[in-house]
């Protein structure tokens, strides 16, 4: 089919280019080991990218999403999430830096890829989720929200959880938190916001093309099954094994 085809041909692509900006960043990273931890989603997410394209191609749209976190994702753990020197990137272009344009007084770079995570990955997610479960209306943007909120708060957890087996500098490094208490539930709040943006604009897109959205989205909040579940469940299934 054309579409596979085309398609094929754009997630090549992208993986090739992907694969250029990996090496390049992957030589004389600041901190190696931390460079390893952080590569960790990459290790594991493209080879199940790769793996499940012929049976779950997704759009390009889709795959520049996910391209782009990735790239961004490679700057991170190539200088540290915490040391990603953009300040100094802006201010060889304009004089000044970003930090004093707004204010900043830390190092945002973790904070922008928490809320891209979001931002970026919600779309994919939708997509995922709509193909393999056919969910509609409602559910098709509740459930991608839920995913990226629970994967950020995952990656909370794996990063505390590396904190303490590490331990010293590297536990320092892959944890970022650069002093601020309340680091993890900031970077949560990002994604939660980033997603949260993403539905938005995808439920204008979406309602702008399609004239059964309102349909659609009422249809999915109806009551399909009248009778309870629980005990009322269990008698069914009894009855069906029986």
């Amino acid at each position: 089919m054309d579409f596979r085809r085309n398609n094929t041909r754009f997630a090549l692509t992208l993986l090739g280019l992907f694969l250029l900006v990996w090496i390049a960043l992957a030589i004389r990273p600041s901190y190696r080991h931390d460079w390893l931890l952080e590569n960790a989603i990459v290790f594991l997410g493209v080879p199940v990218l790769v793996l499940t394209h012929r049976r779950l191609p997704l759009s390009r749209i889709s795959y520049a999403m996910i391209f782009l976190f990735l790239c961004l994702h490679e700057v991170g753990a190539h200088y540290t999430y915490a040391e990603v020197p953009y300040d100094r990137w802006f201010a060889a272009l304009t004089g000044t830096t970003v930090s004093n344009l707004l204010g900043l007084e830390r190092n945002q770079f973790d904070r922008l890829v928490h809320f891209l995570w979001g931002f970026l990955m919600t779309y994919p997610l939708r997509e995922i989720v709509i193909r393999v479960s056919l969910v509609r209306g409602f559910w098709a943007f509740l459930l991608p929200f839920l995913v990226v909120v629970s994967t950020s708060t995952l990656f909370e957890l794996i990063e505390w959880l590396a904190a303490v087996i590490f331990g010293g500098d590297l536990g320092i490094a892959y944890l970022g938190t650069q002093g601020d208490v309340w680091d993890a539930q900031k970077d949560m709040t990002m994604a939660l916001v980033g997603s949260l943006v993403a539905s938005i604009v995808i439920a204008i897109v979406v309602a702008a093309l399609n004239r059964d959205f309102a349909r659609e989205w009422s249809e999915s909040l109806r009551v399909k099954r009248k009778k309870p579940l629980g005990e009322y469940e269990i008698e069914r299934l009894r009855a069906r094994k029986g």
